[in-house]
């Protein structure tokens, strides 16, 4: 009976102890910071991983396409070789479409975007944009037969194509709610749209509309400049500081030996011709 009480004792003593020490680690378990998934990789860790995960397009010649040997080229391609080449490592393209040039960086699939990123103050509460490398504004293409010049007085019957995710349709909804929008997912399908004439126009950015207008016969950009004028530059995931850092020291390196230039000369010049290159390019991360 003794042995029985002295053991009754030290279970209730245990007991106490037991839970004495689990409610001191649930107390200290919520008073824990979260720990947050990380969505982005540093400069460090991409130059010790090797390659460097890059978003283009792989549907808009003559800036993101893949050519008849399944190789990528372009505007972005070049500059994006050469960032490669300064990192130290190898450059893994992921192509990608406008509406989704944002969620590919929140979610880590890509390091950088560089796929004709226009620069928008909406835009900037997402993603981290360094320093320009290229001008744009809107513009707008339409068939010979019937050239859209300007957007007063417009038919209601009538609707304009944009990509979904482009700054074209984030301005068309904003200031002319009363044009119908045809939107579509990619710039191929965008072109096949307009050349089957299922709407009257085309907007798009102006280097855009401009060279589907110069390499395709029977089309006219009637509004060459539309809205503001605005840049393109790279972007990183929200709070990459060093690569963003990174990027923009090279940027401005570049722009020191005349990059966007002869990165213009070797891609685009075939498209505009020369007559185009000093208002398009921006050396530097200077807007002039």
């Amino acid at each position: 009976m003794k042995y029985i009480r002295k053991a009754l004792v030290l279970l209730t003593i245990l007991t106490l102890v037991f839970a004495f020490t689990a409610c001191s680690s649930s107390d200290n378990e919520s008073n824990a910071e979260p720990v947050e998934d990380t969505i982005y990789r540093s400069l460090s860790d991409i130059q010790e991983s090797g390659t460097v995960r890059i978003g283009v397009f792989s549907d808009k010649n003559p800036f993101g396409y893949v050519d008849e040997n399944g190789e990528y080229q372009g505007y972005d391609v070049y500059f994006a070789d050469r960032i490669a080449k300064d990192l130290g490592v190898k450059v893994e393209y992921v192509s990608t479409e406008a509406a989704n040039r944002i969620e590919y960086l929140q979610t880590g699939k890509v390091d950088i975007i560089l796929a004709n990123f226009t620069v928008t103050p909406e835009r900037a509460e997402e993603v981290d944009f360094a320093l320009p490398y290229m001008n744009v504004a809107l513009g707008v293409v339409s068939p010979d037969s019937r050239v859209i010049d300007s957007l007063d007085n417009w038919d209601p019957n009538d609707s304009i194509i944009v990509i979904s995710g482009t700054t074209a349709e984030t301005y068309l909804i904003k200031n002319n709610p009363e044009i119908p929008l045809q939107k579509y997912d990619s710039y191929a399908t965008a072109k096949n749209a307009l050349e089957n004439g299922n709407a009257v126009a085309w907007a798009n950015d102006n280097t855009e509309v401009i060279a589907f207008a110069l390499q395709n016969e029977g089309y006219t950009v009637g509004i060459p400049s539309l809205g503001s004028q605005d840049t393109i530059a790279p972007a990183v995931s929200k709070g990459n500081t060093s690569l963003l850092d990174w990027l923009n020291e090279e940027i401005k390196s570049l722009g020191e030996e005349q990059f966007f230039h002869a990165d213009y000369e070797a891609t685009l010049v075939d498209t505009y011709g020369l007559d185009y290159e000093d208002s398009l390019v921006v050396e530097g991360g200077v807007v002039q």
